[in-house]
């Protein structure tokens, strides 16, 4: 059995920032990378957490992945600024962005962020995160252009990316409400987590190169490659439809259609349009009872089985208080890739085993 191994966040962390550091990123971008990568290992999504280096890795060698840039504005009309990612790091880009689209919501009391042409800006929750701290909520909207993974509904190959939705809510003294789902039926990166642990996917999520119904999680990672599926058949197909638009046409991004294909899994770039609210600003004192009664009600309803009932965000702040005592596992494969990488960015053999120490 694939059990793999355990790492402490702050040693992942650290492993991380000098894997960058070797492959010619700044102290600061290599920070921000390890910064959002052990944030998504520790709520638990795996698949947008360090086993995304060796495809990073392999972006930069293609000249995709651009280090050492900055988000640059191309818009700012007022409440609403439109901003070119540069192709650099999407955890540098993003943040940038999303740090201007809540100056503008504390300056307008609503604001949209449009961000294209970043670099894979990774799991979306992060940049809601980013959102509630400061009092806001916020929605998000994400396309990946050029790189189709997923089939349209009554389809049967992949036409567009696994484009991301997302929303929070903020609370007072609470963890915030958080929805952040791909509109496939599961993640891209779950694929290559699963790959890696020898593991089928469930039912309903893949087809194969001709059509068929597979939980067979290797037609997502060697030719010839089938595709993801919508989750709720027409219904994540028409969300991801909408994704597609609002995060990449509206945002002065790409969509993805025969003139922007690339042809790599690995140039992993993103649009996301992001609606920043104040909701202070809709004067509606009763927001937070109302809140706490709907959680209270529907947290009440008779257990169906032995797992507790959740809401939106409660599954990840669970993660974080397990992993943060225990470790953030990785399984066999994917720690192997994520040391060739390394090797491949330029660390040496003798640093990368000081690492391997830290882990069990």
């Amino acid at each position: 059995m694939n059990t793999g191994i355990r790492i402490q966040a702050q040693h992942l962390h650290q492993f991380i920032e000098a894997l960058f550091r070797h492959a010619g990123s700044e102290a600061e971008e290599a920070s921000r990378v390890a910064d959002h990568l052990v944030a998504a290992n520790l709520s638990g999504h795996d698949s947008h957490g360090a086993g995304m280096i060796p495809s990073y890795i392999n972006s930069l060698a293609l000249g995709y992945l651009q280090l050492n840039q900055h988000a640059k504005v191309v818009r700012d009309a007022g409440a609403i600024v439109t901003v070119d990612g540069n192709a650099a790091f999407g955890q540098v880009a993003a943040l940038e962005a999303i740090n201007m689209g809540i100056e503008k919501a504390k300056q307008f009391g609503i604001a949209a962020v449009a961000l294209h042409n970043a670099h894979h800006i990774g799991r979306i929750g992060y940049w809601a995160e980013q959102c509630a701290a400061a009092g806001f909520i916020s929605i998000h909207f994400v396309n990946v252009p050029g790189d189709p993974m997923v089939a349209p509904f009554r389809g049967t190959d992949s036409r567009f990316g696994t484009n991301p939705f997302c929303v929070v809510f903020p609370r007072k003294d609470k963890d915030p409400l958080l929805l952040d789902f791909a509109t496939s039926a599961i993640a891209f990166g779950k694929t290559r987590v699963a790959w890696h642990k020898g593991q089928q996917v469930p039912e309903g999520c893949l087809i194969d190169s001709q059509g068929a119904p597979t939980t067979d999680p290797a037609v997502m990672q060697t030719p010839p490659l089938g595709a993801l599926l919508t989750f709720a058949q027409h219904k994540g197909y028409a969300l991801a439809t909408m994704c597609e638009i609002l995060g990449g046409a509206l945002s002065g991004g790409k969509t993805t259609h025969k003139e922007t294909l690339h042809g790599s899994v690995d140039a992993i770039f993103n649009g996301m349009t992001t609606i920043i609210l104040n909701p202070e600003m809709f004067g509606t004192p009763e927001m937070e009872k109302e809140t706490d009664a709907f959680i209270n009600w529907v947290k009440s309803s008779p257990q169906a089985a032995d797992e507790p009932i959740l809401v939106p965000g409660e599954w990840e702040a669970t993660n974080r208080a397990i992993r943060r005592a225990e470790g953030i596992p990785l399984d066999n494969g994917s720690w192997q890739a994520i040391c060739e990488a390394a090797l491949k960015a330029g660390m040496p053999q003798e640093e990368l085993e000081q690492f391997r120490l830290l882990v069990h």
